[in-house]
């Protein structure tokens, strides 16, 4: 996810309530390090049975660190990983690398709100997020792939060294490099060297994912298979700040216009296709042309009223451009959410023309990912710690490095296009599947299409896909868009697999 208030960002089992240990193993990666480090336990293996619409399948949980060194050959940093790997699923079965963004996200979101073997549940109303606990996930993508979850330094239980050298690792190429590095031990040490490799990453992850393909296959002689992306940045120039600009307004017109259908519980898929047409067209026109006047503007501004839910005399007074002023003002009283413009709570602050409230679903229910993935890895993975666990660093965001060391390079003009392009051109097999929520106003949908778009078809065609679902940022927290996404990603998986 993307986080920093807005823009900064972005388990089905047998119960064993604290399976057995199998292994606890030594230390694999000295000279061990001093200080915080020293709080992380050695790996801890675990044993485990998932029940799924085919049957048991037994699999091996790992929750533990891989070690990076610097050229004094002295520890920088440890990585926290989890590994669920199928039991007799052979050294060729896909294996999945998961991360999630922000910068500055743990992978906990996708760790228990999509693809492990336990979920956490939200109530399908309420969703308050103070009594979460662990379900069982029939759903979990166990089922057709082994999955690593990663957090990166500064993140879930990741550590660097210390403060000065965390920095080192807070950066897009930094990130990429290191990334990179946790994954090409990762395959060594567990010879998966023939298995297909992915990476799946949420929001800054799809974009961590295309940058971290780009440093596999030059510097760790990796190729990857194919990415998955869920609610990515991909183009900053079509998210930060775009929206004040007629082709970004245009791009984010028809994810604001699903909030409001759903929000008025007549949600359909082509009431949106309706909305995207008239923002592609007529709305991105009036944008880029002279102010609208008279009777051609009131229709104008009607338009886009009926469409979002925002007084027309609002939208006249900013021209059409929507930009943030739909979070207070397209239910009144209320505030909506970027992450999905399709919840509205009560406003906290409705004397203030300026939203300056937390967020309800970034600082609201899904905040119970924290609290639940540290109990669920003390007491059914075995890996205890007196370290918290970190689900979203404000640390880690602020001190970003957007250029990566390199200059120049500045959030909204961050890129992966190129990285696809030359992932698509040097890979042949190489594929893209993008998922979003149609209420995702953070990262709309529109711009990852935009991308895919105008990417050359001799590249694209028959190997990149959008996917669209009800929901927002993280629509993966309600079961039906869950389900949906599950069986895409299975088929996506299988037509990647050289029986298929």
């Amino acid at each position: 996810m993307l986080f920093s208030r807005f823009a900064c960002v972005l388990a089905a089992l047998v119960f064993l309530s604290i399976p057995p240990v199998l292994a606890q193993e030594g230390p694999q990666d000295a000279p061990e390090a001093g200080g915080i480090l020293t709080l992380l336990p050695d790996d801890v293996k675990t044993e485990h049975v998932l029940e799924t619409a085919k049957g048991k399948l037994t699999y091996q949980a790992t929750a533990g660190t891989l070690t990076l060194f610097g050229q004094n050959g002295k520890p920088t940093a440890k990585i926290f990983y989890t590994a669920y790997t199928a039991k007799d699923g052979g050294s060729q079965r896909p294996l999945t690398f998961v991360f999630n963004g922000g910068p500055g996200a743990a992978s906990a979101y996708l760790h228990l709100g999509l693809v492990g073997p336990r979920i956490v549940r939200f109530d399908a109303a309420a969703k308050s997020g103070t009594t979460p606990s662990l379900a069982d996930n029939p759903q979990s993508w166990l089922d057709f792939t082994d999955l690593v979850l990663i957090d990166p330094v500064g993140t879930g239980w990741s550590r660097a060294s210390d403060s000065e050298t965390a920095g080192n690792f807070y950066g897009v190429r930094q990130d990429a490099d290191s990334l990179a590095k946790v994954i090409s031990l990762y395959v060594q040490r567990n010879d998966r060297l023939a298995s297909p490799k992915y990476l799946l990453g949420e929001s800054y992850g799809g974009f961590r994912a295309a940058k971290v393909a780009s440093a596999l296959k030059k510097d760790q002689g990796i190729l990857v298979a194919g990415i998955v992306m869920l609610s990515p940045l991909i183009e900053g120039q079509l998210l930060f700040g775009a929206t004040d600009y007629p082709l970004g307004a245009a791009l984010q017109l028809p994810s604001l216009a699903a909030a409001e259908l759903e929000r008025r519980n007549v949600f359909t898929v082509e009431a949106v296709n309706n909305a995207e047409q008239f923002a592609m067209g007529e709305y991105m026109q009036k944008l880029a042309g002279p102010e609208p006047k008279g009777e051609e503007a009131r229709s104008f501004y009607r338009r886009l009223a009926e469409l979002t839910g925002i007084p027309a005399d609002t939208i006249a007074r900013t021209r059409g451009f929507l930009g943030d002023i739909y979070t207070k003002t397209s239910v009144s009283g209320s505030v909506v959410s970027p992450y999905d413009a399709g919840q509205a709570v009560a406003d906290p602050y409705p004397e203030s023309l300026v939203d300056h409230a937390d967020d309800p679903v970034l600082d609201g229910y899904t905040r119970a990912y924290a609290a639940a993935f540290a109990s669920y890895a003390r007491h059914e993975l075995g890996f205890q710690t007196e370290m918290t666990y970190s689900l979203l660093s404000d640390d880690v965001n602020r001190r970003w490095d957007w250029a990566g060391g390199q200059g120049g390079e500045t959030r909204s003009t961050a890129s992966a296009t190129s990285d696809l392009r030359d992932l698509l051109a040097v890979i042949p097999s190489f594929r893209l599947l993008v998922a979003h929520g149609y209420s995702d106003a953070l990262t709309p949908y529109g711009s990852s299409k935009y991308v895919l778009d105008h990417l050359p078809s001799a590249l694209a065609e028959g190997r990149t896909a959008l996917k669209v679902y009800r929901g927002g940022h993280m629509f993966y927290t309600d079961p039906a868009p869950q389900q949906a996404l599950t069986a895409d990603a299975r088929r996506f998986y299988q037509a990647g697999s050289p029986s298929e």
